[in-house]
């Protein structure tokens, strides 16, 4: 670590010697330009050397290497984790899972209802519209997101009223942001 120290000290003071000496020469001449230039490299040495105890802690590896999280098992008596139960793990990962459909049902909303008229092609609106149920039919879903999802999408999928669909996204986004607030 000291010697990695001392390297950052060699380049700081050899270019504070070399920028206070050419802002010196060019302030008054070949004198200042010396003056300049020792008064730089002796700030930045003396800083360097101050500040050595904190260069070095900072350049210091860890000693000790952070714990790895061990996965907790999960019960097999619990029905909210059960595959195939139909109900949805309560946790993080739901919130992720929500929090996913909201963004991907909203993307879909804005390739239907554009801001432009030629703003998204087809191909696009129709990727988006199959990510979207791709994602609303993901397991790890709470019911309820599960259920405004498709009201949702059955509204925007109709292409017509703008409006509704704004709606049934917006209920989409209180029912992810209720199940979030529910823990």
């Amino acid at each position: 670590m000291a010697r990695i120290h001392l390297m950052i000290t060699f380049v700081l003071v050899t270019c504070g010697v070399a920028g206070g000496g050419c802002f010196g020469w060019l302030l008054g001449g070949r004198v200042l330009g010396v003056l300049a230039a020792v008064a730089a490299g002796l700030g930045a040495g003396v800083g360097s050397f101050l500040s050595r105890r904190h260069v070095v802690a900072f350049l210091r590896p860890d000693p000790v290497p952070a714990p790895v999280p061990v996965p907790v098992p999960v019960p097999a008596s619990d029905s909210r984790f059960v595959a195939g139960s139909g109900a949805a793990a309560v946790g993080g990962y739901a919130e992720g899972v929500a929090d996913a459909v909201l963004v991907c049902v909203a993307t879909y909303q804005a390739a239907v209802f554009p801001l432009t008229a030629l703003g998204v092609s087809e191909e696009e609106r129709v990727a988006r519209r199959g990510v979207a149920y791709r994602v609303c039919a993901h397991e790890g879903l709470p019911q309820v997101v599960r259920v405004s999802a498709a009201a949702a999408l059955e509204a925007v999928d109709e292409g017509v009223d703008a409006v509704r669909a704004h709606a049934a996204v917006r209920a989409l986004s209180l029912a992810v942001y209720d199940q979030r607030a529910a823990r």
